[in-house]
């Protein structure tokens, strides 16, 4: 049996985190199937009534894939409430190579990715700088509070 995952994050703004997390991950925003010229007219060709759509959902898109096909479909999904809690997952954006890669290098990597994760409206909650144990990281949130770690 095949199977694809999808990763669904509840939001407050889809569009925002479509932007940032497309640009953290280096996924792009999905285009509407069947040449539908946004999502809303997809849904509204399959049948989905006008009452179960908010305002604007649909209007642009509010998922985002990875261009090279690996990685999963991520959907953000609008819900009335904001986040209240810690999340129970988080995201590891594994970008300094491994421990294989001088600490010197993978730091450089981390602290570039965290200065344009910033750009584009993360915060840092903490920098994990412990180079006794080779280990160098920055643990985040996303413009929603979405805690990542930057690795």
């Amino acid at each position: 049996m095949e199977m694809t995952v999808q990763l669904t994050i509840d939001c407050s703004d889809p569009q925002r985190m479509v932007t940032f997390w497309a640009e953290a991950l280096g996924y792009m925003p999905e285009p509407p199937p069947g040449g539908h010229a946004t999502w809303r007219a997809h849904w509204a060709a399959m049948g989905v009534p006008e009452a179960e759509l908010p305002p604007g959902a649909g209007d642009i898109p509010e998922s985002i894939v990875d261009p090279a096909g690996h990685g999963p479909r991520v959907w953000f999904q609008q819900v009335p409430e904001s986040k209240v809690a810690k999340n129970r997952w988080h995201f590891d954006l594994k970008v300094g190579g491994g421990r294989d890669v001088p600490l010197d290098v993978r730091t450089q990597r981390v602290k570039a990715t965290v200065e344009r994760l910033l750009k584009a409206g993360a915060t840092v909650l903490q920098i994990k700088d412990e180079p006794d144990m080779g280990f160098y990281a920055a643990a985040m949130q996303d413009p929603e509070g979405n805690e990542f770690d930057v690795v």
